[in-house]
């Protein structure tokens, strides 16, 4: 029956070719073969021409590759689990007919990265309030979760007082507010989104009778050139009054 080209095995044009997922994740690659037959379908890498499953069997060492069959299904699943940067490439869905088809596949894996507001240093006075807000880019799915921590206390879980997280999965955004921020505070805050790359921010927290000391490095580095500036003023003007009394 394989001379009629009716009932040949062909692919099913209608699944996607290109697969976006984010570090960590579990990517899936979809293969839909009609009128089969007793033929096997072989999934391949395609830049070592490595074989990885054929039918529902495995041809590697690596378990984060399996084959997947619905019964009486069409579709034969490349999965591969905690995807790593080094699995995105070509991957060939082929068909052991003579002389042999196949589909390729793209598989494109993203490091998805949290961002936090803001300088990378924050200075304030006691009995200010915290305020910040993380971003999460480059994955395309939402991140399961977004935890906050302070060194190594998850703020998420802390029993103090006064603080308020609220995320919201859908625009990938989560805001931290810690109210009437003490010496204690201070400290290195991490953004920790599921999947993708923290994001820190170091924050210190400051006795109000020294206020200037809010500003950060450049504010501070005038600070001290205004005084310099003060001290020469001052020797010049006791040379000035030495000069006047000769």
């Amino acid at each position: 029956m394989w001379d009629k080209p009716l009932v040949e095995p062909h692919f099913d044009n209608s699944t996607k070719t290109t697969v976006v997922a984010g570090l960590g994740q579990t990517a899936e690659l979809h293969c839909r073969v009609n009128h089969l037959g007793d033929r096997a379908v072989t999934w391949l890498r395609r830049h070592d021409v490595h074989v990885l499953t054929v039918g529902l069997f495995p041809y590697t060492t690596d378990d984060r590759f399996s084959a997947h069959r619905s019964e009486d299904s069409d579709e034969w699943t490349l999965r591969i689990a905690s995807v790593k940067v080094g699995d995105s490439g070509i991957y060939e869905c082929q068909v052991s007919t003579e002389p042999k088809i196949s589909k390729s596949f793209r598989l494109q894996v993203i490091v998805s990265q949290a961002h936090i507001d803001g300088p990378k240093e924050i200075h304030m006075v006691s009995g200010s309030n915290i305020n910040l807000t993380c971003t999460v880019t480059g994955n395309p799915d939402p991140p399961q979760y977004i935890y906050w921590s302070m060194g190594s206390i998850i703020i998420n879980y802390s029993s103090r007082g006064g603080i308020s997280i609220v995320t919201d999965k859908k625009s990938r955004t989560s805001r931290l507010v810690v109210t009437r921020a003490t010496i204690a505070d201070s400290g290195n805050y991490t953004c920790a989104p599921a999947n993708a790359e923290p994001a820190t921010v170091s924050v210190y927290i400051l006795n109000g009778e020294h206020p200037e000391a809010m500003q950060g490095g450049e504010s501070t580095g005038a600070h001290c050139q205004s005084l310099i500036l003060l001290i020469v003023l001052g020797i010049l003007a006791m040379n000035y009054g030495g000069f006047a009394i000769r």
